[in-house]
């Protein structure tokens, strides 16, 4: 047994979780003081995404577009969910929906969209009518009646929250990269979906109608400040990874709706109705179909 081996796989093993805890909390004399990185640190810290190689077209021998819904009730995906309650938890956990509203709200996240075609961009004034909505009582319309001012508690103010959050549908390509000879995916686009806040609170629509993408985010320009936010790993909590990290790895079970093809990109519910059972079997016909491109690809 070479034991000099062992020795500097359990030295390496133990160096990235002395890196990925909590900076400095076993050395804090104060709770202020945790989180705060020294020097040293900061100078030995490469912590960014890692970059994506360059592919050019001609490499590109084959491709597909898919597009995958991430059900958050599914227990693989919590990750993506929760924290839910930022009230007694630490500012270095936050769900994905929060992670992307604070940064396109304060400027960081341009890169917002009406659809997963990526023609139409939105700020976030423009999303405030899908991320809230304002309500008079009527209590408050007799009071405009009569010309008075509407008082302020007879306004309902709802805002989507990240408990809201249903699902997350992501835009991906597969491609055969025949330089490197293997099948690979490539992240394009994520969209969180909840319920339209216009009748999130109307029990007589089925709430699988009500569902709408919030907004669509192009995947490479955000990959930055999801590689900040990190997530708990429940497994080790001294390495948590990140967002990006998890997305890339495809740390999470999605179910294809959608494919590109001939007919303008319609979605499996679109020539199966009525039938979750056969879509999902369509949608598993279509990821094993994927399977078999790479398989095909070594086949003389």
């Amino acid at each position: 047994m070479n034991w000099k081996r062992i020795v500097t796989l359990g030295v390496l093993a133990v160096l990235p979780a002395a890196g990925m805890a909590q900076a400095n909390i076993l050395n804090a004399k104060k709770p202020e003081q945790i989180g705060v990185r020294t020097e040293a640190q900061k100078e030995l810290d490469n912590d960014k995404p890692l970059d994506y190689g360059y592919v050019d077209d001609r490499d590109i021998l084959w491709s597909k577009t898919v597009w995958e819904t991430i059900d958050l009730d599914e227990r693989v995906n919590f990750p993506l969910y929760y924290p839910t309650d930022t009230i007694d938890i630490a500012p270095d956990r936050r769900s994905l929906y929060h992670v992307l509203i604070k940064n396109i709200k304060n400027g960081k996240l341009s890169d917002v969209y009406v659809d997963s075609y990526f023609t139409e961009k939105r700020k976030f004034e423009d999303l405030k009518y899908t991320l809230q909505k304002v309500d008079t009582t009527d209590l408050g319309y007799e009071q405009l009646n009569a010309g008075e001012q509407i008082s302020p508690e007879f306004i309902n103010r709802r805002e989507l929250t990240a408990a809201d959050i249903e699902e997350y549908r992501v835009k991906g390509i597969w491609y055969f990269d025949k330089r490197q000879g293997e099948l690979k995916y490539r992240l394009l686009g994520i969209a969180p979906v909840a319920p339209d806040v216009n009748f999130i609170d109307d029990d007589t629509m089925a709430p699988e109608d009500a569902l709408v993408e919030l907004f669509w985010v192009w995947y490479p320009s955000a990959r930055q400040i999801l590689h900040e936010a990190k997530v708990f790993n429940q497994r080790n909590s001294a390495q948590p990874i990140s967002f990006d990290m998890l997305l890339n790895a495809r740390r999470f079970n999605g179910v294809i709706y959608k494919e590109d093809n001939v007919h303008g990109d319609r979605e499996i519910r679109d020539y199966i109705a009525d039938n979750a059972l056969f879509q999902l079997l369509e949608s598993e016909r279509i990821k094993e179909q994927i399977r078999n491109r790479e398989q095909d690809m070594w086949a003389y």
